[in-house]
């Protein structure tokens, strides 16, 4: 294949994670709304719940349907559905359709997650993988990051936020249509076609049930850091919340920077050793953050926290579907599947704030990393020569 063929393959391919990224709209449009319609903070949280909630219920169904209908389509037809769902709050705005929208916004973005990743993994050689994969969860996070940044603009100089939503919409369709103008060569296995039986039935092998179980945590400690470190801080260093809230900024631009940083040198290095030490400088990080006495050095463990583990998901989803690339639609909807970790681990760290103290709840953390640790160790063992 050329580099402009390659290119013209994988560019759209890319632009898919950017749309991925809308999803995050929600944090931004939540408060808007609740203002709005004069929310409780319980009524106004119901938005985000919507998207996590699909998580649970249609990872599994989708790796199914792409089995039979191929990720290409499953792609597209993602795309299209996260252009319908930010569609509904605009053309008629009631905290209704908000919940409407976010729900269909939430399917969209599971539709995503489960096909995008095998799909760029079918236009990648094995060696750039893990690095396309990085680069992937770079380019989805620049739209996490620009769309609190739109979503203001449009406020200060138009006076009407949702502006936002006809413009995603937009963005959604014509990726949509780029994609189906490149026609891509899919992986097909030659076995029967997937199943929910044999989906779960997969969780029967060591292999997978240990790397499931660690992109669980994985998700749980991503969003246990985000959700959890202000508090930290705060309390730890009596500190406002405005400059507590440096942290999350912080922790960001970490993962920013690390999957930058991936999507190169994972072109270079060996996959496993990267791995190994991304979680070392996790557990390095997380340990500088609890034992640290001094503001500015916990914000310094607070990157290096962040930088270690930004590129731990892509690594581990690579390593999966390389071991086993016949299931890769099975195995991409257990793995995302397993985000509800997101949804789990922080209410854990709550309920061990709330009888603790906030700094025996990030020990939750700690646990986490150590088990994806033990997964590294697993997978290294386990592999073939």
């Amino acid at each position: 294949m050329s580099k402009s063929n390659s290119l013209r393959i994988i560019l759209p391919v890319f632009i898919s994670f950017y749309v991925m990224g809308f999803v995050d709209l929600v944090g931004v449009a939540t408060a808007y709304i609740r203002e709005d319609f004069q929310l409780s903070d319980t009524v106004a949280q119901l938005l985000p719940s919507m998207v996590f909630l699909w998580f649970a219920l249609i990872s599994i169904p989708t790796g199914i349907f792409q089995d039979r209908r191929g990720k290409r389509f499953t792609v597209k037809l993602g795309m299209a559905i996260t252009g319908l769902g930010v569609m509904l709050p605009f053309i008629h705005y009631t905290y209704i359709t908000a919940i409407l929208g976010f729900m269909v916004l939430g399917i969209g973005n599971t539709i995503l997650q489960v096909s995008a990743n095998p799909l760029l993994l079918d236009i990648s050689s094995r060696d750039n993988q893990a690095a396309n994969l990085s680069l992937s969860q770079f380019v989805k996070a620049i739209a996490s990051m620009l769309g609190p940044i739109l979503t203001a603009a449009l406020m200060k100089y138009t006076g009407n936020w949702k502006l936002i939503f006809p413009i995603y919409a937009v963005i959604s369709l014509v990726s949509m249509a780029w994609l189906h103008g490149v026609k891509i060569e899919e992986s097909r296995p030659d076995k029967a076609p997937a199943t929910f039986a044999g989906v779960i039935s997969l969780l029967k092998n060591p292999f997978v049930a240990v790397m499931v179980i660690s992109t669980f945590l994985m998700v749980g400690f991503d969003v246990g850091m985000n959700s959890n470190i202000a508090i930290y801080l705060r309390t730890k260093f009596s500190i406002s919340l405005e400059s507590a809230s440096i942290g999350i900024s912080i922790y960001f631009a970490s993962l920013v920077i690390g999957r930058f940083l991936g999507g190169i040198f994972l072109r270079r290095l060996n996959e496993y050793r990267f791995l190994t030490w991304s979680v070392i400088m996790t557990l390095g990080g997380l340990a500088g953050i609890i034992l640290s006495g001094n503001l500015t050095l916990t914000r310094i463990m607070i990157f290096i926290a962040g930088l270690g583990f930004s590129n731990t998901f892509p690594i581990i989803f690579s390593i999966v579907v390389g071991r086993m690339p016949g299931y890769a639609n099975e195995l991409s909807s257990l793995i995302i599947l397993s985000v509800i970790g997101g949804a789990v681990i922080p209410p854990v760290m709550g309920f061990l704030s709330d009888r603790a103290g906030i700094t025996v709840s990030l020990f939750m953390l700690v646990i986490c990393m150590v088990y994806v640790g033990f997964a590294t160790f697993y997978a290294i063992r386990t592999r073939t020569k």
